[in-house]
């Protein structure tokens, strides 16, 4: 994580934003009332869809068990009607 105060965060945000979108690096931005922090759309998707599985009643579980299981005992891909 980049950490940043507010001025040198104005100075540089062009470099500090293209940093965090290609290299998915979180930036902390201290000012004199708290800090922010600014992350990537990419990652923010990712927050957003695990905290939805994660929301899910036994979903989450299902997935562990589906990690453990065995490759032979599962349907081919091309087998598997969407």
């Amino acid at each position: 994580m980049t950490n940043t105060n507010i001025t040198n965060f104005r100075k540089n945000i062009y470099n500090l934003l293209e940093k965090t979108i290609k290299y998915n690096e979180p930036i902390n931005i201290s000012t004199k009332n708290g800090n922010a922090v600014i992350i990537s759309e990419e990652d923010y998707n990712s927050i957003i869809e695990t905290l939805y599985i994660c929301s899910i009643p036994k979903l989450k579980e299902d997935i562990q068990k589906g990690l453990k299981e065995n490759i032979e005992n599962c349907v081919p891909e091309d087998e598997v009607e969407w």
